[in-house]
């Protein structure tokens, strides 16, 4: 479907509900981080929302969350946690001009295949208001390839990663490297990318 290969997606069809009863930490610093550099009441597009948790936390903070994902079974699972209408939208998908104060994006633009990366990054540009804020985060790697369970990853390098959000477009793009896990239970380098949409 769109950005995301066949396989990929049979994955989040499959484990929808296993996926999303996975526990997590009670506080997440990144979405901290993210939220503190906003504007009370915010305008924020959550793209891969997966079940729902990150946007949950967004809306009790009175922010104005709209949340995404490109997997039909994703997106109903995180309807039941936030008991409102998630819609389906396959990052390749995403259209507007100028909307959001911000983008959260974790863990899943990690599944575009890197030819179509540039494309959705101008897509999510677009989509943001001049000096909105964008985080995105990455699996990082030397060569897109295929995890355990056949889920496509592009796997970034920083450089690689970093070209893609080469000005004019973007300014102070950041990226933070530290190592942590993923449904896979395996020990994880990811790039956590921050940038900022050029006025």
């Amino acid at each position: 479907m769109g950005s995301i290969d066949a396989e990929t997606l049979k994955f989040y069809t499959r484990e929808a509900e296993a996926y999303c009863a996975q526990p997590l930490p009670a506080k997440n610093e990144r979405l901290d981080l993210f939220l503190a550099a906003l504007p009370a009441g915010a305008k924020i597009l959550e793209l891969g929302c997966g079940g729902g948790r990150d946007s949950r936390m967004m809306l009790a903070r009175g922010f104005d969350v709209t949340p995404t994902d490109g997997s039909p079974d994703m997106a109903r699972q995180a309807e039941k946690l936030l008991g409102r209408p998630v819609a389906v939208l396959p990052f390749d998908q995403l259209d507007g001009n100028g909307i959001y104060d911000a983008v959260w994006a974790n863990a899943c633009l990690l599944h575009i295949p890197r030819p179509k990366l540039s494309a959705v990054l101008w897509r999510i540009h677009r989509a943001l208001k001049a000096g909105g804020i964008f985080y995105a985060s990455f699996k990082a790697g030397k060569a897109e390839g295929r995890d355990r369970f056949q889920r496509y990853y592009n796997y970034p390098s920083r450089d690689w990663l970093l070209s893609r959000y080469a000005p004019p477009g973007w300014m102070s793009a950041q990226i933070d490297e530290a190592c942590g896990g993923g449904y896979d239970g395996e020990k994880t380098d990811w790039l956590h990318v921050t940038a900022i949409r050029t006025a």
